[in-house]
């Protein structure tokens, strides 16, 4: 039989959670979504997102932050391909391999360009355990704060929110969605560059967003 919780709701029939954590996680969840998602669509995404992280995490202190971030953002983004919360700004998914380099940059500076004019999302079909130092420092150097970034695995429901998908070398990992934008741009993998070669290709990600949000309509912001 499932457990019920305080208050009164059950959980899946036979359902463990591995962390304490994510048995609140999914109860704040489930309140937060109700109206739009039932407990057991909020619990699997729960999990799954806790075990998509599990595999690249090294650091276990960092683990629950970053789960608790990652479950409420894809189901945040559920909600909004089903047209359950607002979508009042153009949704923007950065897609890269390992969502350590291209990817984590675009989503940065996009948002250092046109702040809440555009929301964005990053994402990599083979995410890494964690950021490319060399772009953390090229990023840092702008003063934009990447302490709370980290790589994140590319999930159906981030495309289906998305009103443009940019690809950064990714190969055919992205699923294609009727509707939607798609663009490609290819850029060095930050990967095996020096810190000079990452700032170069930074300096590409920007021009490319500067023509990004005029074809959007979006213009920097003050």
């Amino acid at each position: 039989m499932a457990e019920v919780d305080t208050a009164g709701r059950r959980g899946l029939p036979g359902l463990t959670y591995p962390e304490r954590y994510l048995h609140e996680l999914s109860l704040e969840l489930t309140h937060r979504f109700d109206g739009t998602f039932n407990a057991e669509t909020v619990e699997r995404y729960v999990l799954e997102s806790y075990t998509a992280l599990l595999r690249t995490a090294t650091v276990k202190a960092h683990l629950a932050t970053r789960v608790i971030r990652f479950a409420s953002d894809r189901l945040t983004a559920l909600a909004q391909a089903k047209g359950a919360i607002a979508h009042d700004v153009p949704e923007v998914l950065f897609v890269c391999e390992q969502n350590a380099g291209r990817s984590q940059m675009a989503a940065m500076l996009t948002h250092s360009i046109a702040g809440d004019r555009v929301h964005v999302r990053s994402a990599g079909s083979a995410p890494a355990a964690d950021l490319n130092p060399a772009v953390v420092f090229a990023l840092e150097e702008l003063g934009l704060d990447v302490s709370r970034e980290f790589p994140k695995p590319l999930t159906d429901d981030v495309v289906q929110a998305a009103d443009v998908v940019v690809t950064m070398g990714c190969g055919d990992a992205c699923p294609i969605y009727p509707g939607k934008r798609y663009l490609d741009w290819h850029l060095d993998d930050p990967e095996q560059l020096t810190l000079d070669e990452v700032r170069r290709v930074r300096d590409e990600i920007s021009v490319h967003i500067e023509q990004l949000l005029q074809s959007l309509e979006v213009g920097a912001h003050e």
